[in-house]
């Protein structure tokens, strides 16, 4: 499998390529140049050709919807909505087969301790990043699911390391949101379903 990683900058995102690396085919990109071993294309994720030749080819996309150092609010939000809109765009022309969106359980920190939140419930998000950009990254992603040009999985990861979030990138490839319809969320006022999973333990 051919898989392109977003945010290249990231520790995360850097660990995942090098899990996935023993396996598949990985390709890393990022809004600024990035020293890694993996491959790298450079990507402004613009609504252009550039942005369909980067996922031209790709299998899976994991777009883990993370700024780069010391960007302002302002550019984090468009990161999470343009940026994020025409990456999707482009995946869906060029035929991406999947992609899985790494989203946060701190979307889910307002509920009182002791709950038992699950997938079901309501996203609270605050007015800040991360929280906010990742919020707005899962309502495009679940935009091109309910229009069905697109395969989108969520994983909202709370406090897990960075073996179990790769273990649960490998179940989430290996299953697709559309052939897990036991687990998908039905999200109010979601016309169809999509699949969101939460990773680790949220933030009390």
């Amino acid at each position: 499998m051919r898989i392109l990683i977003t945010s290249a900058s990231h520790d995360r995102s850097a660990a995942l390529a090098d899990h996935l690396a023993s396996h598949h085919e990985v390709r890393l990109t990022e809004r600024a140049h990035v020293n890694t071993e993996h491959e790298f294309a450079l990507s402004g994720l613009g609504h252009d050709r550039s942005t369909n030749l980067l996922t031209r080819g790709i299998d899976a996309i994991i777009h883990a919807v993370e700024p780069l150092p010391e960007e302002d609010v302002s550019s984090q939000l468009d990161a999470a909505t343009r940026c994020t809109y025409n990456l999707l765009m482009a995946a869906a022309e060029e035929g991406v087969q999947q992609v899985i969106i790494l989203s946060t359980l701190e979307l889910m920190a307002a509920y009182p301790p002791g709950y038992r939140v699950t997938e079901t419930w309501r996203p609270l998000p605050t007015t800040q990043p991360p929280t906010l950009t990742k919020h707005m990254a899962e309502q495009v992603g679940r935009e091109f699911a309910r229009e069905g040009s697109l395969d989108v999985r969520v994983l909202r990861l709370g406090e897990a390391s960075d073996a179990t979030v790769a273990d649960a990138v490998i179940d989430a490839l290996a299953q697709p949101a559309s052939l897990a319809a036991q687990h998908r969320s039905k999200e109010e006022g979601a016309r169809e379903p999509w699949l969101i999973t939460h990773v680790g333990e949220r933030p009390q």
